[in-house]
């Protein structure tokens, strides 16, 4: 079944929150001051079961969804998360499951596990090469050598090419920007330059820190110069660049300035179980009470199929400085990136 929202755009992707917690407290997303030691984190009752997990998958499969991204907070601090991409990888018409993590936790052991278990890509979030910018923008001291080596653990793994995620925040982080596409030239990894977004309302967002994708871009090319390449998919989040020496590509996702909502087939399954139809969105459909409640597979495809069928988000489209100061939205901790 082929299901498009108003806009006639389809749904093919579902991102699945595995956890909203995190042991990272990054300040673009869960800040320290409002993520401490006291913060209520869902208790484990409430988060979805595996099973539960692998039954919607196969419902949304039905609709039409062909890729699955494993999110958190951070999914590898979700226990036997590779019994979960064991579940997931057979489900009819699945063509794609990817995770993005921190890195904190993948060691060679649980890469190469997880990949026997179906996983098929990797992306990793990595803010700096210096110990000091990272620490501070990743709020736990954490060093760029143990990112750095779960990169390789990952591409040994089989998991490869990693992707690695660099969000750029202007008085933070920017004058990492070349010295990133530096490292990672050459080695088969694809950086790709994130936009600072305004996801949730506790990550202090300001649109004067916004280093745009147009000044990324002509950082880069200034020091080697880079052209466009085509899309891999219809869709694409990344616009993707190659650099004209041979090498490599980046990408940037450029959320804030260049918005791709025209193009966006993408559900959201946050932690506890309910269906979110844009990064930005404020309320979401409760799932897990027609899982727990003995619903049908018939009466939740109908759900999944109606919530869908009446999307009209193009948040990122509409945004101006005061929408985005002034309007409620879901924690990125909830609903991943």
């Amino acid at each position: 079944m082929n299901t498009r929202d108003e806009l006639g755009r389809a749904l093919h992707d579902l991102r699945i929150s595995v956890t909203d917690r995190c042991n990272f407290r990054c300040t673009y997303c869960m800040p320290r001051e409002l993520f401490g030691a006291d913060h209520a984190f869902l208790p484990r009752a409430s988060l979805l079961s595996f099973d539960e997990i692998a039954r919607l998958t196969r419902l949304f499969a039905g609709l039409g969804v062909r890729k699955l991204r494993l999110t958190g907070g951070e999914p590898l601090v979700r226990r036997d998360l590779g019994q979960l991409v064991a579940m997931l990888a057979p489900t009819h018409g699945i063509e794609d499951i990817s995770l993005t993590t921190n890195g904190s936790l993948l060691s060679r052991e649980k890469a190469e596990r997880l990949r026997k278990a179906g996983l098929k890509r990797i992306t990793i979030s990595l803010d700096a090469l210096d110990d000091a910018t990272f620490k501070a923008m990743n709020g736990v001291g954490f060093p760029v050598a143990k990112v750095l080596a779960a990169i390789d653990h990952a591409a040994a793994a089989g998991l490869a090419p990693v992707k690695v995620n660099m969000v750029v925040r202007r008085g933070a982080n920017d004058q990492a920007i070349e010295a990133m596409a530096e490292h990672f030239r050459g080695t088969g990894q694809i950086l790709r330059f994130i936009e600072f977004m305004d996801v949730g309302t506790t990550n202090g967002w300001r649109l004067d820190e916004v280093v745009t994708a147009k000044e990324i871009l002509a950082r880069i090319d200034a020091r080697w110069p880079i052209e466009q390449a085509p899309p891999n998919y219809p869709g694409e989040v990344a616009v993707r660049w190659r650099y004209r020496d041979g090498g490599g590509e980046i990408g940037v996702i450029a959320s804030v300035t260049r918005p791709f909502c025209g193009g966006c087939t993408r559900a959201r399954l946050s932690a506890e179980g309910r269906l979110y139809t844009c990064l930005f969105a404020a309320t979401g459909a409760d799932l897990r009470g027609m899982l727990r409640g003995g619903a049908s597979d018939e009466a939740i495809t109908g759900k999944l199929a109606a919530v869908w069928h009446v999307r009209r988000d193009r948040y990122s489209e509409l945004r101006t400085a005061a929408t985005a100061a002034g309007r409620k939205k879901i924690e990125m901790s909830y609903i991943g990136g």
